[in-house]
């Protein structure tokens, strides 16, 4: 029951067979040696199965398998790239919502307002975000203008 509840994540052979064995056993007791003994073998299952938890958890086996390094790195998507609202570029895939974006010169993921756009389309940036950029689709008075 120990390997079923810590080892082997999800219900499998191993608690399945360790409940039918114990049930059995405990079931056998009281059909086979009575109701005295079989009360005395239900409790002595319920006493040592609650030990074998409680010296697992006191144990360090635990602590062994635990992971202890954390994480203190961070992804810079825009490293090297100054990207800012109002620049413009073109969409090299799909954004539906999200896709990639050719801004710049740098392929960065790029995110739509609120619509779907299609891969090779103007856009242009309307905000910068931690990870990608929130882009719309550019718009032909605002092409004239860029000019």
């Amino acid at each position: 029951m120990i390997i079923e509840v810590y080892l082997i994540p999800g219900i499998s052979i191993a608690g399945i067979s360790g409940v039918a064995c114990m049930a059995g056993g405990i079931i056998l007791a009281y059909v086979e040696l009575g109701t005295k003994t079989g009360t005395l073998i239900l409790v002595l299952s319920a006493v040592v199965l609650g030990l074998g938890f409680y010296w697992f958890f006191r144990s360090k086996t635990l602590d062994k398998m635990a992971l202890k390094s954390q994480i203190d790195s961070k992804t810079e998507p825009f490293q090297g790239l100054t990207v800012s609202v109002g620049d413009t570029g073109i969409t090299t895939s799909r954004l539906g919502p999200i896709g990639k974006v050719l801004i710049n010169g740098k392929t960065i993921e790029g995110r739509s307002e609120n619509e779907m756009i299609d891969a090779n389309t103007p856009i242009v940036v309307t905000e910068v975000g931690t990870y990608n950029v929130l882009v719309r689709v550019l718009e032909k008075k605002e092409k004239t203008e860029s000019i």
